[in-house]
């Protein structure tokens, strides 16, 4: 952990064991401009706030919902604008259009984990017959 101007900044291993991410994946989102690290070390080293730390919970979130990497960015830049007092209408709407697509992968992915319960008590009952 570095210092920088009163914030503390967190090296990547840090990083990856607070979010359960990868350093490959944290290395891949920093390539493509997804996450980018608000600080370098003299060293080179990925030095992250916890600003950066929080956006990259928001992207693990997304993951499971198998949200693309364009609907990432993009919901990174929709939450960056609400937070803005002048925040457009439209900001409000494209929010509420990501809820309602998470709401929906989350209805899809309940009900694989309704017929993956549905197996195992089947498999559960098969092993227990004999």
């Amino acid at each position: 952990m570095e210092t920088t101007g009163g914030e503390q900044l967190l090296h990547i291993g840090a990083v990856t064991e607070r979010t359960g991410l990868s350093l490959r994946t944290l290395r891949h989102y920093d390539e493509i401009g997804l996450i980018t690290p608000s600080e370098r070390s003299a060293g080179g080293f990925r030095l992250y706030s916890e600003a950066d730390v929080e956006r990259i919970l928001l992207i693990r979130r997304m993951k499971p919902l198998d949200f693309t990497l364009e609907q990432m960015r993009e919901l990174l830049e929709v939450t960056d604008a609400a937070t803005r007092p002048d925040a457009p209408a439209e900001v409000r709407r494209k929010l509420h259009e990501f809820e309602e697509i998470a709401i929906e992968r989350r209805a899809k992915l309940e009900r694989k984990v309704a017929m993956a319960d549905e197996f195992l008590s089947r498999l559960r009952e098969l092993s227990t017959d004999g």
